[in-house]
């Protein structure tokens, strides 16, 4: 049996990015979350938010690790995999790669010293602005990342030569026509991500009646984030959609399971695409929604997958059904997110079981509703690597095998393996042990006093040999 090596390096690069992606949009969130803990604690005095701060930094810290170890694989990749692909797109994503790792890697490893080592060490603002610092690292990424990812959705700002893109406006190139929309989405997915895991994970410890003061207000602080940042989200989704349809329609076609060019869409809730017969089985739709919602108008035209040939047409049931699970999650959110607020009287939120039990479930929501939002985005642009400038199949090694291909995909899968069953056993200890006691921490910071400012330690020293 012949092994395509296209298909394999395909299944490979959605392997390594589905694994790590879920560690971003994890730490992402859960940065900010630990810099708003610092913030309060410095402020307040306040001992319940140094106690949250402390055990969030430990999860932070194990799945910042799980992040930084899966990510460096998928620039490798480029070269071994898709080294057409590395030397065609050269001269754009070297430099915005680059960008990021000077710009965003190095102001977090730096700052995340002092927030993992520095306690009792600096004064307090330095390790709230070490949080901070830390958290603004996190965004600084992303957008460069998220870049170079949308300049491959919407290419702008280059013309190409000799098989070479050359960038002729880097303004053009790295603010292009979708990466606005595709970053605001992506942080407030991330602000969703930390907000359900920390309320999930609280909502599990007071379930178990642990420490049910400190984690009712990290589940009272997660509620009404979430109240703001789900609804927020479907607006921005909605925003980003608009944006897709503007720009890479028959992504949006697979999306919405449209064949033939219509005027007044329906919205299908349920369909079987069937792709060798151009059609659907089993429709079960709104009319006109669909395109109300992508052109403001009940009568507005939305294009059909059959207005480009059969090969360059995308998976569409796989971007069809992925699209459904994301927006799904997405309602549920908002639901969750309201009910928080109607469970407001008398903290009924803290104590309402079916609620709790429902939180910790929909801790593990958003990386569900993440990994498919990224199926969407990377299934629907097929076959195209770079949309409408390079397929997958131009953009492969020319030397690379089945078997090679193979290989490494095995390989890959076995030690991300232990990487996540490592990772997985940290946190559930992080977990079982659960927030410090606040005696605990009394005595850490009598033993390992906080720093004091300069000229305060010269001139206590100073009154020190006077009085002797």
């Amino acid at each position: 049996m012949d092994l395509d090596p296209l298909l394999l390096s395909r299944i490979q690069f959605a392997f390594v990015v589905s694994f790590h992606a879920i560690f971003p949009v994890f730490t992402i969130g859960l940065a900010s979350y630990i810099a708003a803990l610092e913030g309060l604690s410095w402020r307040t005095k306040n001992p319940v938010w140094e106690r949250l701060s402390r055990f969030w930094i430990q999860v932070f810290a194990v799945v910042f690790g799980m992040g930084v170890v899966s990510g460096i694989v998928m620039a490798f990749q480029f070269g071994t995999n898709w080294s057409n692909f590395a030397y065609a797109g050269a001269n754009f994503l070297g430099p915005v790669l680059s960008y990021e790792v000077v710009t965003a890697f190095f102001l977090e490893a730096a700052f995340l010293g002092v927030l993992l080592f520095g306690r009792g060490k600096v004064p307090q603002g330095v390790h709230f602005f070490a949080a901070v610092m830390v958290a603004v690292g996190t965004f600084i990424s992303s957008f460069w990342i998220l870049s170079a990812n949308s300049w491959m959705q919407t290419p702008g700002g280059y013309e190409l030569r000799d098989g070479m893109v050359h960038v002729t406006s880097w303004a053009d190139a790295i603010f292009n026509a979708s990466l606005w929309p595709r970053f605001f989405h992506m942080g407030l997915a991330s602000f969703l991500t930390g907000g359900f895991v920390v309320a999930g994970v609280s909502a599990w410890y007071l379930l178990r009646k642990k420490d049910v003061e400190v984690h009712k207000r990290a589940l009272s602080m997660s509620l009404w984030l979430l109240l703001i940042i789900a609804p927020a989200q479907v607006v921005v989704g909605d925003i980003h959609g608009l944006n897709t349809f503007e720009n890479q329609p028959t992504k949006v076609a697979a999306m919405e399971g449209v064949w033939e060019t219509e005027r007044g869409a329906p919205l299908l809730l349920f369909a079987i695409p069937d792709q060798e017969a151009q059609t659907n089985h089993f429709e079960i739709g709104i009319p006109r929604l669909a395109s109300f919602i992508l052109t403001h108008d009940w009568d507005g035209e939305v294009q059909g997958l059959k207005e480009v040939p059969p090969e360059e047409q995308p998976p569409v049931a796989i971007v069809f059904w992925s699209f459904r699970i994301m927006v799904g999650i997405g309602m549920l959110m908002v639901l969750f997110a309201i009910t928080g607020l109607v469970l407001r009287r008398k903290e009924a939120y803290a104590r309402t079981t079916w609620f709790l039990q429902g939180m910790r479930f929909m801790a593990i929501s958003p990386f569900i509703a993440v990994l498919a939002g990224w199926f969407v985005t990377e299934v629907g642009r097929a076959p195209w690597l770079i949309y409408e400038v390079m397929t997958h199949a131009q953009g492969l090694t020319p030397s690379l095998t089945g078997g090679m291909a193979l290989f490494t995909l095995i390989g890959y899968i076995s030690v991300y393996a232990v990487v996540f069953a490592a990772g997985l056993y940290y946190l559930m200890r992080v977990l079982r042990v659960g927030v410090a006691p606040e005696h605990e921490m009394t005595t850490a910071d009598s033993n390992n006093q906080r720093a004091k400012r300069p000229l305060s330690a010269a001139s206590a020293a100073w009154e020190e040999e006077t009085q002797q």
